[in-house]
């Protein structure tokens, strides 16, 4: 299902979900690397409370509104017309991969939760781990859109 009118608007959507998406990535880089840091630090110190006011302003003020934008612009397209050529397998590749990137956020914002609660039981390591995550998913969607190999 799409809806015609939507096609005049392409370029402006394409734009908005590509912006909106490299905010989304910036959030769900940076959180992990805070959360590296963090773990150093002892529960209940001045230096553990900044990281707190730090990792909540990063999500909800800038990775929680990106992620909507993009699921939002990204709805758009799909109804554009001519946007989606639903046969190809891509598209499906894609949207499993925004799944998992949308599974992940929802995840740092639990870690986020446990920092904020003193009950972190991480390592370093499952951070630094952690954080690659994003990068490989975007890399995998952006072949999908970009090359469509399939």
């Amino acid at each position: 299902m799409t809806f015609g009118p939507l096609i005049h608007l392409y370029p402006w959507t394409k734009a908005l979900h590509v912006i909106a998406l490299i905010a989304w990535m910036a959030g769900l880089l940076y959180l992990p690397r805070l959360f590296v840091y963090h773990c150093d630090l002892r529960p209940g110190s001045a230096e553990s409370e900044r990281f707190k006011v730090m990792e909540r302003r990063l999500l909800k003020q800038i990775t929680n509104p990106a992620m909507a934008a993009t699921w939002l612009f990204g709805v758009i397209l799909v109804l554009t017309p001519g946007i989606i050529d639903w046969p190809a397998g891509w598209w499906h590749v894609k949207l499993g991969c925004v799944l998992m990137l949308s599974a992940f956020h929802g995840a740092a914002s639990k870690w986020r939760r446990d920092f904020l609660e003193d009950r972190n039981q991480r390592p370093q390591r499952f951070y630094r781990v952690a954080n690659e995550v994003p990068t490989v998913l975007m890399v995998v969607i952006v072949i999908m859109v970009i090359v469509r190999p399939f």
